[in-house]
């Protein structure tokens, strides 16, 4: 694009998890994909050397902030905004004055990474506004980065990635240390994806993640001391994890054991993809779901009460909670033919059980980051 462009519209995902959850920050591995629910930036050069001004249509807010002194917000999306703009100057990029607005359509709080989608469809935009010439890679990076020194949470980076890199009708089994990466088909006969969003957010999720991501620093120093030169738990298998278990709090042990046997788990499913076998991918999602639930504890009742409500349905092969847990959405795969019959029943359970209305949303995987022509 021409460094005088001076106007862009981009447009980013959200993302679904088939498995691999809490794995990412630990260097393992992760099966995400980019759904059709997106952020969209419209951005423009506005001709001042440092004064910017963002606009959150779906909220009617409006942030003003400059270039040369970010100062963080209270709370809110201004900070995943700013944070993508500082992330960006440290890599030496030559921004000016721009005026933007961006609004969306990836349920906030819904496990569908709306905070990633919004930070990658800007970096994108901001990368073609200014003619930066930043690779892909680096602005998967930057928009990590915004969230762990600007908003405040220590992310891992499948969410950036599966936003930037989704590829229509494809799954992604990412390398969370080398960010190496090979595309799967999802290939789901008569099977489709359904998220029921809990329409829940419990306090616990920002502040327990950052507890999750200790515990298991705490873990890798426990199973070093008894096995040097292992550098994160991506390097353990789960029997390394049982014969540390005299060593370890229990906690740390379960925590240790979810991500370990997640990992394998994630590499079960690509396997199962291949051969098309949905139900034993339902099997392994269901098997992620309960490790979740006990051993990293992240699930909350209403995630757990319409996973077990879908034990006894044979048109559903699978389903677990989905992303940092504590709330948000769980992802089933379903038959075709029955989901309609399914959300009613799942809606009218839940309403009654919770005396809340959940959200029902069947996604399809589409490609990642890139321009609105």
């Amino acid at each position: 694009m021409d460094k005088a462009q001076t106007t862009i519209k981009t447009q980013s995902p959200g993302r679904i998890n088939i498995i691999g959850e809490h794995t990412d920050y630990n260097d393992g591995f992760v099966l995400p994909a980019a759904i059709d629910k997106k952020t969209t930036f419209n951005l423009r050069r506005n001709g001042k050397p440092v004064e910017c001004s963002v606009t959150a249509l779906n909220m009617d807010e409006t942030h003003t902030f400059r270039l040369d002194g970010l100062v963080r917000a209270d709370n809110g999306w201004p900070n995943y905004v700013m944070g993508v703009v500082e992330e960006l100057q440290k890599l030496g990029a030559a921004l000016a004055g721009f005026d933007g607005e961006f609004e969306g359509n990836v349920p906030i709080g819904g496990g569908m990474s709306s905070s990633a989608s919004l930070e990658c469809s800007l970096a994108f935009g901001l990368n073609e506004l200014f003619g930066l010439g930043l690779e892909k890679w680096q602005m998967i990076k930057a928009s990590q980065m915004a969230e762990h020194h600007f908003v405040g949470i220590k992310c891992g980076i499948m969410d950036q990635f599966a936003s930037m890199m989704g590829r229509k009708d494809h799954v992604m089994l990412l390398d969370c240390r080398s960010l190496e990466f090979q595309y799967f088909p999802l290939e789901l006969g008569d099977y489709r994806l359904l998220l029921l969003n809990t329409n829940v957010s419990h306090a616990l999720a920002s502040s327990e993640y950052n507890t999750r991501r200790a515990e298991c620093e705490e873990g890798v120093e426990l199973l070093r001391s008894l096995h040097p030169g292992v550098a994160s738990l991506r390097d353990v298998r789960p029997k390394q994890v049982e014969a540390a278990r005299p060593f370890m709090p229990d906690p740390i042990f379960r925590r240790c054991l979810h991500v370990t046997t997640e990992n394998m788990r994630v590499h079960d499913a690509t396997k199962a993809l291949l051969a098309g076998d949905q139900h034993k991918l339902g099997e392994l999602i269901y098997q992620s779901h309960y490790s979740l639930q006990h051993d990293y504890e992240v699930s909350c009742p209403e995630l757990d009460f319409l996973v077990d409500l879908t034990r006894d349905k044979d048109y559903i092969a699978g389903a677990r909670m989905m992303g940092g847990g504590f709330g948000g959405c769980t992802i089933n795969i379903i038959e075709k033919a029955r989901i309609e019959e399914f959300i009613d029943l799942a809606a009218a359970a839940y309403r009654l059980r919770f005396g809340i209305d959940l959200s029902p949303y069947t996604v399809s995987v589409e490609d990642g980051t890139g321009i609105v022509l």
